[in-house]
């Protein structure tokens, strides 16, 4: 097992960069991409990276010439041959050859475009632009190289000892919370907890920890370089990127609101089973499911992602019954925020009711709340997004106006078009 705090005590970026692999990334992006580079491989999209908790002064806190050579060591990236030869022969949710030969032709020549880095007062602004398919794939990796440095940041101001204790202390936490969890009957969860991790090195031990802990409770992680070195299930299907950019590219208003419904009948053609999960809230829950056309109805479950999460997913198991499915059957995937308690009371509140299971992310992997002076590891929402595409702007909703996102303007006609009236405001935790 690797000594994690000798490691931060010892490192130098060339031994332990940030990112080391093109597949250090969520799965569903690998999957999106394919049907982007299938169905909408001349789409022009522009990412940006945007700090919901601005009281985390990122400019301050990184040096501009390190997140620089990070970055670059990025483009440097390409697929081995054997991350090659896993994506191209693994079975991946039951199904071989998941990924399609000119796909992989087309990834195993990639090196990821260049990107624009300012400083804006205690903030960067860091952009990326180019074919959809291209500049999705610096998502993960930004938000990953932000979470690090920044921890980096703290880190390096401790001495060996201390740092000794504080990954203890850290590792002592996440166990206790695998006990807690052993405990729930029937449990099912992932690690989604990539984008947000403390570190790679970190994200790594926790998953070990959780495999160890948990055995078949445990399903799998998002983060295919984790999956592939310890043999275990990549987990993942899709996510608001993809409305977001359809919705952008509608001419009218009429195909604005037909836009998350294409989104799926294409996913539909590609993907079956386990991977027909609807991630609904990107222009609201209940107008989405209201107005769903009935092939939906029989997909396999639902992603609840923001606001109430049990109104979310009660909304889902009325939509199924009003269609005449049966929600004992289907699946509910919770993914905003999670924590042992909130899993908890989730799982006693709908097991038996749906097949309940849990994606935890940023307080799995990056939970070193408390641990030091001022909580400056305490983790924050950093987030990187699709914000215009074909030089139009991106508008997400939400079921939580605190995670929506777009012009004033465009978020008033989104509003009108998908009926969102009243919202019910959340903290966002992470």
């Amino acid at each position: 097992m690797v000594d994690i705090a000798t490691r931060v005590w010892n490192h130098k970026w060339k031994i332990d960069p940030i990112v080391r692999s093109l597949i250090d990334t969520d799965f569903y992006k690998l999957l999106m991409c394919q049907s982007i580079f299938r169905n909408k491989p001349d789409t022009q999209v522009t990412f940006s990276l945007i700090n919901r908790s601005d009281h985390v002064p990122l400019a301050k806190l990184i040096d501009e010439g390190e997140l620089r050579e990070q970055l670059d060591h990025i483009r440097s990236l390409s697929l081995s041959r054997g991350e090659s030869t896993w994506l191209r022969g693994n079975t991946f949710y039951g199904k071989r050859q998941m990924f399609r030969p000119d796909f992989m032709e087309w990834f195993e020549g990639l090196r990821l475009p260049p990107y624009h880095l300012e400083r804006r007062g205690d903030q960067y602004e860091l952009t990326f632009e180019g074919k959809w398919h291209e500049v999705m794939l610096w998502e993960i990796p930004a938000l990953a190289v932000l979470m690090e440095l920044r921890g980096r940041a703290v880190l390096d101001t401790m001495g060996r000892f201390e740092l000794q204790v504080l990954y203890a202390r850290a590792m002592t936490r996440v166990w206790e919370k695998i006990e807690e969890l052993r405990k729930i009957q029937n449990l099912s969860v992932a690690d989604f907890g990539t984008r947000r991790r403390h570190s790679y090195l970190w994200q790594d031990w926790c998953v070990q920890a959780m495999q160890e802990g948990l055995g078949r409770a445990f399903t799998g992680t998002s983060n295919c370089k984790i999956a592939m070195s310890r043999e275990m299930e990549a987990i993942g299907t899709n996510a608001h990127e993809l409305p977001m950019v359809y919705a952008a590219l509608a001419e009218d208003n009429a195909a604005l609101a037909q836009a998350p419904y294409d989104v799926l009948s294409d996913w539909h053609e590609e993907h079956d089973g386990n991977l027909r999960i609807i991630l609904p809230d990107t222009y609201g829950t209940k107008g989405f499911l209201d107005n769903a056309p009935d092939w939906l109805a029989g997909w396999t479950g639902i992603r609840v992602d923001s606001g109430d999460p049990v109104k979310a997913a009660q909304i889902a198991i009325d939509w199924w019954k009003s269609r005449g499915e049966d929600p004992s059957q289907k699946r509910v995937i919770f993914s905003d925020g999670l924590d042992v308690d909130k899993m908890r009371e989730l799982h006693e509140k709908f097991a038996g009711k749906v097949n309940v299971s849990f994606g935890w992310g940023t307080l799995l992997t990056n939970d070193f709340r408390g641990l030091v002076e001022e909580d400056a590891l305490a983790p924050f929402s950093l987030v990187c997004k699709a914000v215009a595409a074909n030089g139009r702007p991106t508008v997400k909703l939400s079921d939580n106006p605190n995670k929506a996102m777009g012009p004033a303007e465009e978020i008033e006609r989104y509003k009108r078009v998908f009926n969102v009236t009243s919202q019910e405001a959340q903290a966002v935790v992470v």
